[in-house]
């Protein structure tokens, strides 16, 4: 049986304690698992030169050496898979099977970009005889990122990918709840020789850590993941003194069901995708905007399927759904419960917290609800499903795009006209159509509206970690 890990920052190459601390719990049961150390502004301090040091030996060093140190990273992660797997769910709580397959996906992403850094192309433009105009990308400098708790392994990892492969050195904040992902990816990367300063690995309070390291000179670029509320103010703050951000804020996915599909098939898949991390993900589909031929047999489908997912323990191999990841997400999916019965919607199964040991909350589907419910505005981020009857697509299309989020949006249709149509029709970043995937590490990810700005992944993902310098050239003055 593995443990939890020994926590510490990773600064300068160096692993080191603090002398505050906080502790990481278990949320299937409450306990106590580890202590997590908290940076002062000295560790910061310490961390920022490191960055500004290594920035200069790793922008001035091979894309095919980065690739290969990135890659042998990976490759340890993938050799540690059931160590690293077994930490994220002790301290997350979703099914082992699923922090398997988010190491996976975490290592992609730094194969990916490890590619993607040897094809940073520039290019030559045409000009008259005797001069040459280059055009070509450079690394930004040092990133200050912040990743969040709900994937602890996969989103440090995406965005220490894209900086490592542009050239640029990075410190990170990761979540404090969910340490242990990013604690490995420093090992790795630690094993694999990356040279001292170019990753940098913190912990600590968010609002300090963030007003801390933004304002900084040395800091380029400012990448974040998390709620379109606290992406905001560290946008404004990055504002203040210029500094770029890349940011992947909040959505309120919506799913568009059309009548000439199997209901019953698209309402098994969509409650499958749901309970997925315990719905704790930014593009879960959660409005669902079923056309009324097929509501009714859509939602009992959806209802059956719901009911029947185990949840409990996510080290125990039954279970299909793990606990929410705090007793701030128990409350939160209460307050919108309570609001949406006060409202009249229906409420189909679900909408109490499991137990009183644990934070466990089962699937729960609500129908009808008006929009101005809560749940229909504010991101439930949680196992809840919101199923509401519509009578054309152009009213479904309105619906979805009622919000001001547009991070991912889905639909389900056979018509190769519908699906024209809900592809143009949707603001979002991302639109799926009969799958619910809307992030690999082969495409862009990213949102429009209050969901964000700029992408990773893809052959964009770069692009926000390099500046565009342009050479104008004379031969003979």
């Amino acid at each position: 049986m593995t443990t939890y890990p020994d926590l510490k920052l990773y600064i300068g190459g160096a692993w080191r304690k603090t002398s505050e601390e906080q502790p990481v719990l278990n949320p299937a049961d409450e306990s106590v698992i580890g202590s997590v150390p908290l940076a002062s502004h000295a560790d910061l301090d310490d961390a920022l030169t490191a960055a500004a040091e290594g920035f200069k030996l790793w922008s001035r060093t091979a894309p095919r050496t980065r690739a290969e140190i990135m890659l042998k990273a990976a490759a340890l992660m993938r050799e540690r898979v059931e160590e690293i797997a077994h930490a994220i769910t002790l301290e997350h709580g979703k099914p082992l099977a699923q922090a398997r397959l988010e190491v996976v996906r975490g290592c992609e992403f730094f194969e990916w970009d490890a590619a993607e850094g040897q094809r940073a192309y520039g290019r030559v433009v045409p000009s008259e005889p005797g001069i040459r105009y280059v055009v070509f990308h450079q690394p930004v400098g040092t990133v200050a990122a912040f990743s969040p708790w709900n994937f602890p392994m996969s989103q440090p990892c995406r965005k220490i990918a894209g900086a490592l492969a542009a050239g640029c050195s990075i410190i990170i904040k990761a979540a404090e709840e969910t340490p242990a992902g990013a604690l490995h990816i420093a090992r790795a990367l630690h094993d694999a020789g990356v040279p001292p300063g170019v990753f940098n690995l913190v912990f600590g309070v968010p609002a300090r850590i963030s007003s801390y390291l933004i304002p900084q000179a040395q800091t380029r670029l400012v990448a974040f993941t998390g709620s379109t509320a606290v992406g905001k103010h560290l946008s404004e703050l990055a504002a203040r003194h210029m500094t770029p951000v890349l940011m992947e804020l909040g959505g309120h996915a919506p799913v568009i069901v059309c009548d000439d599909v199997d209901p019953v098939a698209a309402a098994h898949l969509s409650a499958i995708r749901k309970v997925r991390n315990a719905g704790q993900v930014c593009t879960s589909p959660t409005r669902f905007f079923v056309q009324e031929d097929i509501y009714e047999r859509f939602t009992k489908a959806f209802v059956e399927k719901a009911q029947a997912v185990t949840v409990g323990n996510g080290l125990d191999a039954k279970t299909e759904m793990g606990p929410v990841a705090n007793h701030r997400r128990i409350e939160a999916m209460e307050a919108l419960v309570a609001d949406a019965r006060a409202r009249g919607a229906r409420v189909l199964t679900g909408g109490e917290r499991l137990g009183n040991r644990g934070y466990f909350f089962p699937p729960t589907v609500i129908a009808e609800l008006p929009d101005d419910a809560r749940a229909m505005r504010e991101e439930p981020f949680g196992p809840m499903a919101l199923i509401n009857p519509v009578r054309s697509v152009e009213e479904a299309i309105e619906k979805a795009n009622s919000l001001p989020f547009g991070l991912a949006a889905y639909g389900f249709t056979h018509s190769a006209a519908r699906a024209d149509q809900l592809a143009d029709g949707i603001e979002a970043g991302n639109v799926s159509i009969n799958t619910l995937e809307a992030s690999v590490a082969e495409v862009p990810f990213g949102g429009v509206k209050d969901s964000g700005y700029g992408r990773e992944g893809g052959a964009e993902g770069l692009a926000h970690y390099m500046t565009v310098k342009t050479l104008s050239h004379r031969m003979v003055i």
